[in-house]
């Protein structure tokens, strides 16, 4: 497997990210190794919170959800999936698949982690990947919290709105990873911040994951990953294990989806379920403190 690794300087003076990047090595899955960088800020006897960010963003997304979450007194693990941020990037859309997306990221956080009684926040791919993991170990986990996000089995229709990004991801030839976080955002982002998003992809062979990711999503019944989220759903049907939606009211791609959550998965009910106003699809962005405290107000809960 070809990998490659964004420069280091690429990271240098972003806007609201003082935290210090942390490394660990996983099995690729054709005998070699690959780096994934994650956060890890907070007391080391705090409850875990892991926050999963999607498609195409990375850790930087939480940048301002983790203070607050810190001052709560929470340990925050914020990983970068394998082909964005910091993590090493597969050069070969070929070498990404869903399944590899969510082994590289069981072996991150259980194998060479040992995390256990997690809280995961997850939004976008970040519950693709994330919810498979609770489906498939449920045992880690104390609570979910879902964000924006869906586990689907392609039984369903996509969106247009998911169906015109798909298109988008495989035919425009400069993918603008900043100005797509910023046109999922209720609020235009900075430039700086944009600028930010796009530091992980000095060119377009950095970009086989960003590419690669739309096009994994199950849109059919007999799509590849299909019949492993269809597992993973019922497991989910299963988990009593408290479960909140704190989904946004501007996303037009997500928008409807906690709906199923809130009627399949018992662990939803006795949940006081929260709706983030004034936020698009990157709420970390929108509302920030909002998405936080209702994650700390659910831990203590």
């Amino acid at each position: 497997m070809d990998l490659l690794r964004t420069p280091d300087e690429r990271f240098a003076g972003l806007p609201d990210f003082p935290f210090r990047p942390h490394f660990l090595e996983v099995p690729t899955g054709d005998g070699g190794d690959l780096r994934i960088h994650y956060l890890d800020e907070g007391p080391r006897d705090g409850a875990v919170v892991v926050l999963m960010h999607g498609e195409p963003s990375w850790s930087f997304l939480y940048r301002r959800v983790i203070p607050f979450l810190v001052a709560a007194g929470l340990r925050c693990v914020a990983p970068d999936l394998v082909g964005f941020g910091r993590s090493d990037k597969p050069a070969a859309q070929g070498d990404h698949t869903y399944a590899r997306h969510v082994e590289w990221m069981r072996a991150a956080l259980f194998d060479r982690l040992g995390l256990q009684r997690v809280t995961l926040v997850c939004q976008d791919w970040g519950g693709l990947i994330g919810l498979r993991l609770v489906g498939e170990h449920p045992e880690r986990f104390a609570r979910v919290v879902a964000a924006n996000t869906f586990l689907p089995t392609g039984d369903e229709p996509a969106s247009e709105a998911f169906l015109q990004w798909q298109a988008f991801s495989q035919s425009a030839d400069t993918l603008p990873v900043g100005g797509v976080v910023s046109m999922g955002c209720a609020t235009p982002l900075a430039p700086e911040v944009v600028a930010a998003y796009d530091a992980p992809f000095p060119d377009e062979s950095y970009k086989a994951g960003v590419r690669c990711l739309p096009m994994l999503v199950p849109v059919q019944p007999d799509d590849p990953a299909a019949a492993a989220n269809r597992q993973a759903w019922a497991a989910l049907r299963r988990f009593d294990r408290p479960f909140l939606c704190s989904f946004s009211d501007g996303d037009p791609i997500m928008r409807g989806r906690d709906e199923v959550f809130l009627a399949e998965v018992p662990g939803t009910k006795g949940v006081r379920q929260r709706v983030i106003t004034g936020a698009g699809h990157f709420l970390q962005e929108d509302r920030p403190e909002e998405l936080a405290l209702a994650v700390a107000e659910f831990v203590r809960a």
